[in-house]
C-alpha cells in the first residue's frame, strides 16, 4: 500500500488563483447529467470575464447542456512528487447568441480540437469556483 509523504499539504485556493490556473490550461472536463446518469467530456476552452467558454456543434451536446447545471474541472499533477492542483467551476451552461457577445467569443483564441463543425459557443456562468493544491 502506497502512503503519501508526511510533508504533503492540502491547501484551498483563492478564487483569483483558481482563475489564474484555469487560464494556464486549454483542456478541461465538462460534467453534466443526462437521464439521471453523469457524463464527463473532455473539451478545450477559453476564459472570458470569469466564464468558461467552449465551442460545440449543433446537436446533442448543445441540447443537453443548454440552461443546465454543470461542473467544469481542470487539473495538473505530478505522480512522482505527489503534487498538483485542481479547480472546479459549478455553474449554468448557456449558448451565446447575442451578436455583441458572439463577436467577443469569436475573438478568443479558441479553436476546436475535435473534427466537425463547432459553430456554437457555450459559456458556463459560474455560481461557485473552488480549488485545491497538494504541495
Amino acid at each position: 500500500m502506497m502512503t503519501m509523504p508526511a510533508k504533503q499539504h492540502l491547501d484551498e485556493l483563492a478564487v483569483d488563483e483558481c482563475y489564474e490556473l484555469l487560464q494556464s490550461r486549454a483542456l478541461g472536463r465538462l460534467a453534466f447529467v443526462v437521464d439521471g446518469k453523469p457524463r464527463i467530456l473532455p473539451l478545450n476552452y477559453g476564459i472570458h470575464q470569469g466564464s468558461v467558454i467552449f465551442r460545440t456543434g449543433y446537436g446533442d451536446l448543445l441540447d443537453l447542456v443548454h440552461q443546465k447545471d454543470v461542473a467544469f474541472e481542470v487539473d495538473d499533477g505530478d505522480p512522482d512528487t505527489h503534487t498538483g492542483w485542481s479547480v472546479i467551476i459549478h455553474g449554468i451552461a448557456e449558448e451565446i447568441w447575442r451578436p455583441e457577445e458572439l463577436e467577443i467569443a469569436r475573438a478568443l483564441p479558441l479553436r476546436p480540437w475535435a473534427p466537425g463543425d463547432r459553430d456554437h459557443y457555450v459559456r458556463i456562468l459560474s455560481t461557485q469556483i473552488t480549488g485545491r493544491r497538494i504541495r
